[in-house]
């Protein structure tokens, strides 16, 4: 255990179709939790023309799900699954009566309904998903392209090099992700100049006992150290270069105990905390020294090696930062929305989007015994985009 998960082959004739059927969105997000997250957020639909709140929930995941296709046609695919209970009579006749719709709805409704359902499956079973007894999970932030707006440059800002400003709005992102499954399950999204430390700070409730978090050197910070060992979550981090440390001990494994002391004066961390060094070169390597802090003390429970063969699972959050930026989205250089809100919400919903088929992925993967990584993302999304008509449900609006 603790070593990075070797290449593997999908047994002969199998086939993860069967299990991403036509209701895969009400699966993960039932109508009734939809529902209730509308009606907590005070955006119940009122007049009997306007496009149902629980259709635009839906909708906005379905413009993740399908984002090279048109805003009618998705909302076509949507309408063709549907069953409604004394729904009425709704019209919807351009895309700007669905960008209406839209800004009805808000972010609160997707944010609320993310942050109730998108939870990591914590089955042991699941292959990379656990090292010893600890559930692994890992911390990382990246950055998505705007369309070029007036309003969304106002509000997230671009980024700027001697050649003068990027082409695009940028919004930065902090989220947390299942090692193995790749789920999503806390994330907060802020402006492009915004600090990772501090999105970081606002998603950080999201760990928990028993975990074991793996983070890049661009967060290790004592302050945010203590706020995530707090949870009762261990770490692994990789620390920051020039990051100072006062040596204590040298343990047997090659390990060391130091103490991490702020590097501004103030009373509150002159204290500081005790953390274990784990350094490394990789084989054929640059020749580069790696440096990990964990909060695991005990060489016997927790040896260096294994720590070290563990940390490369850190990518697992690139490989979901990635599927749903490029994969997903069908390298789509922007998000489709041209005003603040509709980001936040369009957001939210690209999550849901990746959840979606990454959640079928996992009980895929678990049904057959095999490491989710053997399934293809690509062709999991394909497949869910395959089906004629959209999730079965019904609810009234």
């Amino acid at each position: 255990m603790g070593h990075a998960r070797p290449a593997k082959s999908l047994p002969v004739g199998y086939d993860n179709t069967q299990h991403l059927s036509l209701g895969v969105m009400a699966l993960c997000f039932p109508a009734s939790a939809v529902q209730q997250a509308i009606e907590a957020c005070g955006r119940v639909s009122h007049r009997v023309r306007d496009l149902p709140a629980a259709v635009v929930v839906y909708y906005v995941i379905g413009l993740s799900l399908f984002s090279s296709a048109g805003y009618e046609s998705v909302l076509r695919w949507l309408l063709c699954g549907l069953q409604w209970l004394d729904c009425g009579q709704f019209r919807v006749s351009s895309k700007a009566a669905l960008s209406k719709a839209r800004q009805r709805l808000g972010e609160a409704p997707m944010r609320r309904l993310f942050d109730q359902l998108a939870r990591p499956l914590r089955d042991p079973a699941l292959q990379g998903s656990w090292w010893r007894t600890h559930h692994v999970v890992v911390l990382d932030g990246s950055t998505l392209a705007l369309q070029d707006t007036p309003s969304n440059d106002s509000e997230f800002g671009r980024s700027t090099n001697q050649h003068g400003r990027a082409a695009w709005p940028l919004a930065r992102f902090v989220a947390l992700v299942e090692a193995g499954t790749h789920l999503i399950f806390r994330a907060e999204l802020g402006r492009y100049k915004d600090s990772e430390i501090v999105l970081a700070e606002k998603v950080i409730d999201g760990l928990g006992k028993g975990m074991l978090c793996l983070a890049d050197r661009l967060f290790p910070g004592l302050g945010l150290w203590k706020k995530a060992t707090a949870t009762g979550a261990h770490l692994l981090w990789r620390a920051k270069v020039g990051l100072k440390l006062i040596p204590l001990q040298r343990l047997a494994d090659g390990s060391w105990l130091a103490l991490w002391k702020s590097a501004t004066r103030g009373q509150e961390d002159a204290q500081g905390v005790t953390v274990r060094v784990i350094e490394y070169r990789l084989k054929g390597g640059d020749g580069q020294t790696y440096r990990l802090l964990t909060s695991l003390l005990d060489p016997r429970q927790a040896p260096a090696h294994e720590l070290a063969a563990l940390y490369p699972q850190r990518w697992e959050i690139e490989l979901a930062i990635k599927e749903g930026k490029h994969v997903l989205r069908c390298g789509q250089i922007t998000l489709r929305s041209k005003i603040p809100e509709l980001v936040r919400q369009e957001f939210w919903g690209l999550l849901m989007a990746h959840h979606i088929v990454r959640k079928m992925m996992a009980r895929a993967a678990l049904d057959a015994g095999i490491d989710p990584d053997l399934l293809s993302y690509k062709n999991s999304v394909e497949i869910i985009r395959s089906c004629q008509t959209g999730p079965v449900l019904a609810f009234s609006p």
